[in-house]
């Protein structure tokens, strides 16, 4: 779980070659809800819809989805491989530990799997999965709402949980009596070296009140689930905020990240962008 605290409320001016500045993000470790292949199925030629799937995947969804709600550590880790691989580069310890970590700072989390489609994939299972996940903590007296939104891709062998994808990731955390409503826009994925926008765009009408804010952006690995990291903001002479990025000349995944804060409260949004192989788009 990447945590965002504590907000340093200065007015330091965000650094205008956004593309440059690797910053470190926001959230957070979905993982732990995935789901259980089973060796008895047949090799079918396309994904199958969830209704076609068997009567264990389907338990395996519950009982996972149980453990991670009660906290039971082993309960979650017995489905997952000891060679277990992840796109973000977790291994298992990784994962055993950011998980426990995640649980101390929110002891009230729950979660929710529905399963999108399966297909057998040589001796194991490919299976496609959306998990939501919410909760709140407290912070020097101050409530913290989470939600989180993670697709994912996993593939079992025999019922152990060998390897996963992020595909497409969105969290948010908001605090206070009235947080901003804020509207996201960032694609999923782009080509290297390709330019994106980014814009963070208030909804509800701010009246007198000034806008606070702050973009963020990091390459994903495993120790940015771990370390905390703080912020500085500026003050925002629009109703949100606009940012051009250009994308690395590598295929990886980055968090971009924004930080609103209005008089009565502050929202934080992350959403993951997938930078692929491939020419940029000549415009």
């Amino acid at each position: 779980m990447r945590h965002f605290l504590p907000v340093r409320s200065t007015l330091a001016s965000v650094p205008q070659n956004f593309r440059q500045k690797p910053l470190r993000s926001l959230f957070l470790l979905t993982l732990g809800l995935t789901i259980l292949g089973s060796s008895s199925l047949h090799d079918r030629a396309i994904a199958a819809t969830p209704e076609t799937a068997p009567v264990p995947l389907k338990q395996a969804l519950t009982q996972i989805d149980a453990a991670a709600n009660s906290k039971n550590l082993p309960g979650v880790l017995q489905f997952y491989s000891p060679n277990f691989a992840h796109s973000d580069g977790l291994n298992r310890r990784s994962l055993e530990q950011a998980l426990t970590q995640l649980w101390k700072q929110y002891p009230n989390l729950t979660y929710r799997t529905e399963l999108k489609s399966w297909q057998p994939d040589g001796r194991g299972i490919r299976a496609e999965t959306v998990t939501y996940i919410s909760g709140t903590q407290m912070v020097n007296g101050q409530s913290l709402k989470l939600d989180s939104t993670l697709q994912s891709r996993q593939r079992f062998e025999g019922q152990t949980i060998v390897q996963q994808d992020v595909l497409a990731e969105t969290s948010k955390v908001t605090s206070g009596e009235n947080p901003p409503d804020v509207k996201v826009s960032l694609p999923q994925q782009v080509r290297v070296g390709q330019d994106f926008s980014f814009d963070a765009i208030v909804q509800d009408p701010l009246g007198s009140d000034l806008l606070l804010g702050s973009a963020l952006e990091e390459s994903i690995k495993p120790s940015g689930y771990l370390n905390p990291t703080t912020t500085d903001l500026e003050l925002l002479t629009s109703g949100g905020i606009f940012k051009v990025g250009r994308a690395s000349k590598t295929p990886e995944n980055r968090w971009i990240s924004a930080v609103l804060v209005r008089h009565g409260g502050t929202t934080m949004v992350t959403q993951r962008l997938r930078i692929v192989a491939g020419s940029p788009i000549v415009k």
